[in-house]
């Protein structure tokens, strides 16, 4: 149970719903709210099944790519570390760069806004590293994704009650658990594949 509440937590973290309230709204904000409801559950199914695919195919991925599960933990650990330095430090343009006018679907909010590379690679890793517990790691990206669903229709009543400045800090302090979440993947994934290298 503890490792599902932690691997629930850490999936929060790299879905990063509180960094997405202000994209969310500005995407929205022509679209009349029962349209915006309509829209925002489509694009959180959308990215569900993703993350779902990830996690339930991704070991057989490797297996096609020839890829080793530390491989993953290091490439990993490398893309979670810069999402989190760009949740710490913005570029102008903000954290997914500019985005499309109009009714969105499935881009940008789906993929990457929900679906990202850092939720992809963290599921695969998962996945891969103990397939046996596919069961607990899908209930932990169930808890992980109806807390940010939860959110991000909440996302008006949010922005009123916190404003923007609270919303900024929270995701910085998200962005520094994920860099040290990144680190600690990095060198987990560097350790084990120096003691298969060793002689």
């Amino acid at each position: 149970m503890t490792d599902i509440i932690s691997a629930a937590l850490l999936l929060f973290i790299i879905l990063d719903p509180l960094g997405n309230v202000p994209v969310f709204l500005s995407l929205l904000r022509n679209l009349p709210p029962e349209r915006q409801r309509i829209v925002l559950a489509r694009e959180l199914l959308i990215a569900l099944g993703v993350l779902m695919l990830f996690l339930w195919g991704g070991k057989y991925a490797l297996e096609v790519m020839h890829l080793r599960q530390e491989s993953v933990s290091i490439a990993g650990g490398i893309v979670l570390f810069l999402i989190g330095i760009r949740m710490i430090f913005p570029p102008p343009e903000g954290l997914m760069g500019e985005l499309p006018d109009g009714e969105p679907f499935i881009v940008p909010m789906a993929i990457p806004l929900v679906a990202g590379p850092s939720g992809m690679a963290a599921v695969m890793l998962m996945g891969s590293e103990d397939p046996t517990r596919l069961v607990d790691w899908s209930i932990a990206l169930l808890i992980a994704w109806f807390v940010t669903a939860t959110i991000l229709f909440a996302a008006p009543l949010l922005y009123r009650l916190l404003g923007r400045r609270v919303l900024t800090a929270v995701e910085r302090l998200m962005g520094m658990l994920l860099v040290a979440i990144s680190v600690q993947m990095f060198l987990d994934g560097l350790g084990t594949y120096l003691q298969i290298a060793a002689p």
